[in-house]
């Protein structure tokens, strides 16, 4: 359940097919459990309120025993909207799964400060959700992922040219913390170590690398907000009901 985080935007595309952080723990989960059914509701530019209106009891409905669920950035860059009631609203969908028997997965947030600098002032907004999550972590025993505290969540290269989306790296990260979370058989705290080759980027560099973020990505971003266009209009979730995530045997 989520946002273009959970439905997998930067690993692949829309043409040959996204995969996506979620998609990749499934596929290491049905190593185990072959019969393992998987549904992806998640998608692009949804904030709370619509994952609660458009995804919650088509979840519920599933009876599902395990939910991975990211949500919350894009109320945090709505910057017109307060923060009260959507925190709020996403506490409730995490009792709700949880009363429904569900294992939860979520996640905090990187900081967004130390990736983007010119984010600057959406860093408070980032910290509140933050620590709404991990109140909630502790309160309804989620399994929590902290991105919030990962050295390896601050290299560039775990992020998509936007530096909002995880890259095809990113989401293989995510996956593994997502495992570690969980407990997995093999799974460890390596995802969060930094990458092994540092990057190594002088100041004109990186100067230029923020204008030209800037330029294509928080430039256009800025228009659509304006115009009242989202990028999640008229998008659907890509895998809306359980499915196999193996094919059986014999299959081609």
């Amino acid at each position: 359940m989520g946002d273009s985080q959970t439905e997998g935007l930067w690993d692949g595309d829309d043409r040959r097919g996204l995969v996506g952080w979620a998609d990749r723990l499934a596929f290491r989960l049905a190593e185990d459990n072959p019969e393992l059914l998987y549904a992806n509701l998640a998608v692009r530019a949804r904030r709370i309120a619509e994952v609660r209106d458009e995804q919650l009891e088509f979840a519920l409905e599933m009876r599902p025993d395990l939910v991975g669920i990211c949500v919350g950035m894009n109320d945090v860059m709505a910057l017109t909207s307060e923060m009260d009631e959507p925190l709020d609203e996403m506490e409730k969908m995490y009792a709700r799964l949880v009363e429904a028997g569900a294992i939860v997965v979520t996640t905090t947030f990187p900081d967004v400060r130390r990736i983007i600098p010119a984010a600057r002032f959406i860093g408070e907004r980032v910290d509140r959700v933050n620590e709404r999550i991990r109140l909630c972590a502790e309160r309804y025993d989620l399994r929590l992922v902290d991105l919030f505290g990962a050295r390896s969540m601050l290299d560039p290269r775990v992020w998509a040219t936007d530096r909002v989306h995880g890259s095809t790296l990113g989401h293989e990260r995510f996956a593994l913390a997502a495992a570690e979370a969980l407990g997995l058989a093999g799974a460890d705290h390596s995802w969060a170590d930094p990458l092994a080759e540092p990057l190594r980027m002088g100041r004109i560099r990186a100067t230029y690398r923020e204008f030209a973020w800037f330029v294509a990505v928080l430039w256009p971003w800025l228009v659509r907000r304006v115009r009242g266009i989202s990028s999640g209009d008229g998008v659907l979730a890509r895998r809306p009901v359980l499915q196999p995530v193996l094919a059986p045997e014999g299959d081609a």
